[in-house]
């Protein structure tokens, strides 16, 4: 991966690890928040810039940050890219989740998993441990990992991100 301290030094830290075969077994773990099976991997990729949100329904920062990232979505798919969101909240909590989403009008795709695999999905991705939500991924065109931060990260610095490294 690529040091993005042209992203933010004091927000964006780059994890050095290589990027990770996501494991099959690990993927089945996700679904839509109508309960259709999925994976990141038709999200990432597939030819374009994603950035993955990881999100929890009650996280103060991410119901903050959410609407940044609908416009963010809605701002790269005019230049190549997208958002995936990914629930931490777990399928008990779908009910909030599903209200989160509509709560912020997100118009990007959005899976759920139970919080312990996202979390080994998210360490198989970067080789470190899970610190929290809202976490940032960052991956290139053709599904390499070129970014990860936990925290918030603007829009607008992702944006510079991506057209800095296109």
């Amino acid at each position: 991966m690529t040091p993005i301290a042209k992203l933010s030094a004091a927000m964006l830290v780059c994890f050095a690890a290589a990027v990770s075969v996501v494991q099959a077994g690990s993927q089945s773990v996700f679904q839509t928040l109508d309960g259709q099976a999925d994976s990141p991997d038709n999200y990432i990729g597939q030819g374009s810039w994603s950035v993955v949100m990881l999100w929890a329904h009650g996280c103060h920062v991410c119901n903050q940050e959410a609407e940044q990232y609908a416009q963010l979505h809605d701002d790269l798919v005019d230049k190549n890219g997208a958002v995936l969101g990914i629930s931490i909240d777990g399928l008990d909590e779908r009910p909030q989740a599903q209200q989160f989403v509509t709560r912020h009008d997100l118009p990007f795709p959005n899976l759920i998993a139970e919080t312990g695999a996202v979390m080994r999905w998210f360490q198989e991705q970067t080789g470190t441990r899970f610190l929290g939500t809202p976490t940032i991924l960052i991956y290139g065109p053709s599904g390499e990992l070129k970014a990860a931060q936990a925290g918030a990260v603007s829009g607008e610095v992702i944006e510079n991100f991506i057209a800095d490294n296109s």
